[in-house]
């Protein structure tokens, strides 16, 4: 399907199918950590419209939550309390912007110095694994929904045809939905779909100011900084065009950063560059900027919609449990694969020293305190893991190339 030919009807219908495909994984990441899955579609939606308008529109990218945030999130709501933590979540969209200069005044090769593979694919595995307890512990209040869930998003995921298979978060939490309420109908509560109207706005969370927040977010912005990257090289290669060039990494970055700071505003998670609607503009080889647009309209829209997110929460836990059991572990096998492509000699001790270090920092929960502010978790190893790749010397330096990272919402 040639982008030339689409009149404007069947632009509107695939951008709305392009939403769909990221529809699942952006409002998992709210149900998570507590927030209202309205706002994460919403905020995916000025987001995505955000980053197009600094891009100069011509970037077919669309922008969801991201799965990076999901721990860090926990973890400064029950230290800094909700209004904090999302003053912390504003810190990261600067730590983009930050990023965005030095790119436009030191190139991409400051980036490459700075995150190696052997920095990210660790951090990669540590998001997966740190939040491999969560997914376990959901899964638990229910295992034959958790199994069902788990099985038909595996079925989808290696026979499913077409748009299907780039969707198999969806329609596993659809078969365990529908499981729950034909064999547990009793234990679900239906009020909230109920009550909820059919046209409302979300519900929009104050901030407040939290140095403490903000210096235990912002090393966090590490990974999905590092996924931007890989994700602009993959758009470009499947629409033959040089994004990194025009508009610029440091464009795509800025837009990037400023709709994770819209986000915060707004009460959401961060959002990133959704690798699934890249692999959907591949599939069906629509590359016109225009269809993300209208997928951004589409969120927004249905973020109005008192009912959809009202139908969003009666999901069981057990449903999104085993949903997480495959896609926690595909975020750490992702992480994985990349230090695999890149060829890092785990044998060299240097490698060795830096992944043990990363890993056993974040997921042992390592704390460093400066009398009221702390740095823990994926924020502590990842600038741990910076650091060492800086001071450690490399006499045999071979860097791979940033476009063999994936994403990891």
């Amino acid at each position: 399907m040639a982008t030339q030919s689409l009149t404007p009807l069947k632009r509107t219908i695939v951008g709305i199918q392009f939403m769909f495909v990221a529809f699942g994984s952006t409002v998992l990441v709210p149900l998570l950590v507590g927030f209202d899955p309205a706002i994460a579609l919403l905020a995916a939606g000025l987001g995505t419209l955000l980053f197009h308008g600094v891009t100069k529109g011509k970037v077919p990218i669309y922008l969801g939550s991201s799965f990076a945030f999901i721990a860090p999130i926990v973890k400064a709501t029950e230290l800094y309390g909700m209004p904090g933590m999302f003053c912390g979540l504003v810190a990261v969209g600067v730590v983009y912007l930050l990023m965005s200069l030095l790119v436009k005044l030191f190139g991409i090769s400051f980036i490459k110095k700075l995150f190696p593979p052997i920095v990210i694919g660790p951090v990669i595995i540590l998001i997966g694994l740190s939040l491999a307890g969560t997914g376990v512990n959901m899964a638990s209040q229910n295992w034959v929904l958790a199994i069902i869930s788990l099985l038909v998003a595996i079925a989808c995921s290696i026979w499913g045809k077409g748009l299907i298979k780039l969707i198999p978060v969806f329609f596993g939490a659809i078969a365990g939905y529908i499981a729950a309420v034909i064999f547990y109908r009793s234990g679900m509560d239906f009020s909230p779909l109920a009550q909820a109207k059919w046209f409302a706005l979300p519900h929009f969370t104050k901030m407040s100011f939290s140095w403490q927040a903000i210096i235990f977010m912002a090393p966090v912005a590490i990974a999905p900084i590092i996924e931007h990257v890989g994700d602009i090289y993959a758009i470009s290669e499947i629409a033959g065009k040089d994004f990194i060039k025009d508009p610029g990494l440091h464009r795509t970055m800025m837009g990037d950063g400023l709709a994770c700071m819209l986000a915060a505003f707004l009460g959401g998670a961060p959002v990133t560059t959704y690798s699934e609607v890249t692999g959907a503009v591949s599939l069906t080889k629509v590359t016109d900027p225009s269809c993300m647009r209208i997928a951004a309209l589409s969120a927004i829209i249905v973020s109005l919609i008192g009912k959809v997110g009202a139908a969003i929460q009666t999901i069981p836990t057990a449903v999104l449990g085993g949903i997480m059991l495959l896609l926690f572990g595909s975020i750490a096998a992702v992480g994985i694969n990349n230090m695999v492509k890149a060829k890092i000699d785990m044998n060299k001790t240097r490698n060795l020293i830096i992944a043990s270090l990363v890993l056993t920092i974040g997921i042992g929960g390592a704390i460093i305190s400066f009398g009221k502010f702390s740095l823990a978790g994926i924020g502590l190893a990842s600038l741990v893991g910076v650091i060492l790749n800086l001071i450690i010397p490399d006499k045999n330096k071979a860097e791979a190339p940033v476009e063999t990272v994936e994403e990891t919402e």
